[in-house]
């Protein structure tokens, strides 16, 4: 069970202490599903919203969300109907959701809704608190004892208030307001990744610090390709974990940015996607959905969001980043 859990607490109780950090699979994804099933059986939660992307067809969320509505709570599902090897099972649930009243919706039009985001309204006295999930994986508790990945807990008011609205913008098509905490695609999420790249090019241009360290499955985007090679020549030192398709160079070839990088393959599929910038006294950790690929930027709705806590960052830079860069 997740270090930071106690079965039989509430998590709402110690989200409102702090947020969690969940490393599956060596902690359990029973942790998400815990609070998933707390937020069906309080009385105070008024709204469930959740992104439904590779679920399996024998999904305990999925039987939790139906329960929800059951118990006259808003439900909300946005379903991805075109998830690799999970379209017919997404489909089913999706009839079987909108059959017993919740709200049904199929993401943007001509966009792949690839973000991972589960969103908890509930009423606390004369006020209603948000508790999120975000994650780098998929709600498949099966993929999620084979895959790594990030979970992460949070009732941060303005990282919350950031999913409220997506939700509002997947379900709408209105207008996507000013972002406080999420990098979302195809909105913003490129072109920030590609100004932060280029911020730690010129950090080292100066004689400042510059450091990127980035954990993905797949690097093909051109753009950001160029973009590190270019901090590379100017000296920033830049390691790229990236479990599969990988277009660019690496050290002693013809790039000349010295960027190293890695492969890791072992037990498990490496699935998470960690990205770590340094920019002379600027630094920035995020975790992500999305992999540095064109799709992925431009053709999807995916989504990075910053971790603020300073324990959890120095964990998630321990074992998912320093960790992957001393194997071997």
């Amino acid at each position: 069970y997740p270090a930071q859990l106690t079965p039989g607490q509430s998590i709402f109780e110690r989200l409102r202490r702090g947020d969690v950090l969940i490393h599956q699979p060596y902690e359990s994804f029973d942790g998400v599903i815990d609070f998933l099933r707390e937020a069906v059986e309080d009385p105070h939660v008024l709204a469930i919203r959740q992104t439904i992307y590779r679920t399996g067809a024998d999904s305990e969320m999925m039987e939790l969300l139906r329960e929800a509505v059951r118990r006259g709570k808003e439900v909300l599902a946005v379903v991805e109907l075109k998830a690799r090897f999970d379209e017919e099972a997404n489909i089913n649930w999706a009839e079987r959701l909108e059959s017993i009243g919740a709200q049904v919706v199929y993401g943007v039009v001509g966009l792949k809704t690839h973000a991972k985001m589960l969103l908890v309204t509930r009423r606390e006295g004369r006020q209603l608190q948000r508790y999120g999930h975000l994650s780098t994986g998929n709600y498949n508790p099966r993929t999620s004892r084979l895959y790594t990945d990030l979970s992460h807990l949070t009732a941060d008011p303005a990282l919350t208030a950031d999913m409220e609205h997506l939700f509002g913008h997947l379900t709408s098509q209105s207008r996507l307001p000013r972002m406080a905490r999420l990098w979302v695609a195809p909105f913003h999420l490129h072109r920030r990744l590609l100004e932060r790249i280029g911020a730690v090019g010129a950090a080292a241009q100066r004689g400042q610090p510059a450091r990127i360290v980035a954990k993905m499955n797949a690097l093909t985007d051109e753009a950001l390709i160029a973009a590190l090679i270019d901090a590379g020549r100017k000296g920033a030192s830049i390691d790229l974990i990236v479990r599969g398709a990988c277009m660019l160079p690496a050290l002693g070839s013809s790039n000349g940015a010295g960027i190293r990088i890695r492969s890791v393959v072992g037990r498990f599929l490496e699935h998470s996607r960690v990205f770590y910038f340094l920019a002379g006294e600027s630094e920035d950790l995020l975790l992500s959905s999305a992999d540095w690929m064109n799709r992925n930027m431009l053709r999807r709705v995916e989504i990075a969001w910053p971790v603020s806590d300073p324990g959890l960052r120095r964990r998630i830079v321990e074992e998912c980043l320093l960790a992957y860069l001393h194997d071997g």
